[in-house]
């Protein structure tokens, strides 16, 4: 009996999760009163599962499962595998993405070199030595022909310039002289005093004659003794008051031939 009262103790104390030590205990016991072992409450000895043992079993969950580290272990290789591959991944597409687009700028520099050589036309021939223009000698030819081309613009428009104050200076001299020509028009008796072309060609050839007297001195051996002897001329046989003389002169002379 007083065996049998451990027992059930020991059984309520180890609770649920040592129902399988009990079971051994009691069954030890059992066995050591057939061998006659029972003849004290000393004599009877509990012994029970290794720690092992129990530390085994209280993994168990309740379908059966057993937890083991291996799995554990299992499952963090795959998630270092899975992280490591989907590094490579991110640095070969990086990578590609890098690759692409030092192609597109690449064929864009040699897109705006071709354009330079059609556009340029000291571009357009090849070097002297049969071989392709270098990128250098592009760009220096390139360099050359703005320059020009600024040149040209700037002389074109010092020539646009030159040619608007022309015509400017043009207007203004129509427009005085159709002032001119208006106020001879109304002027009272102007076509009963008009003079013949033949009166007016007398005139002329008088004047002419006149001053040919004077430019017969001038020497014509060269261009520059011309040009020199000219100049000298009209300073000196072409000024307004000497013109003036001249022509009131032959007015006064072929007035007197036709009266």
């Amino acid at each position: 009996m007083l065996l049998h009262s451990t027992l059930e103790l020991l059984n309520f104390k180890m609770g649920d999760n040592s129902q399988s030590e009990a079971f051994e205990a009691r069954i030890r016991v059992s066995g050591g009163g057939n061998n006659g072992s029972t003849g004290s409450d000393g004599d009877s000895k509990l012994e029970p599962s290794s720690p092992v043992d129990r530390h085994t079993f209280s993994r168990c969950s309740s379908t059966g499962s057993v937890n083991t580290p291996s799995s554990s272990a299992h499952n963090t290789e795959d998630e270092d595998s899975d992280n490591k591959s989907s590094t490579i991944s991110y640095k070969e597409r990086r990578r590609e993405a890098h690759t692409q687009a030092e192609q597109k700028r690449r064929d864009a520099i040699k897109r705006g070199y071709d354009t330079l050589q059609d556009l340029v036309p000291s571009c357009q021939q090849t070097d002297a030595s049969g071989y392709k223009l270098s990128k250098a000698t592009v760009l220096q030819k390139s360099i050359d022909y703005i320059q020009f081309l600024l040149q040209q613009k700037k002389k074109q428009e010092e020539e646009r310039n030159a040619l608007r104050k022309e015509v400017v200076a043009l207007r203004i001299m129509k427009t005085n002289y159709e002032q001119i020509v208006k106020a001879h028009q109304t002027q009272p008796g102007h076509s009963e005093t008009r003079v013949s072309d033949e009166t007016k060609f007398q005139v002329f050839q008088a004047i002419m004659d006149r001053l040919f007297q004077t430019f017969d001195s001038v020497s014509v051996t060269n261009f520059a003794e011309l040009s020199a002897c000219v100049f000298s001329w009209l300073e000196e046989h072409c000024k307004p008051q000497t013109l003036r003389e001249v022509v009131l002169s032959v007015l006064q002379q072929l007035s007197n031939q036709i009266s």
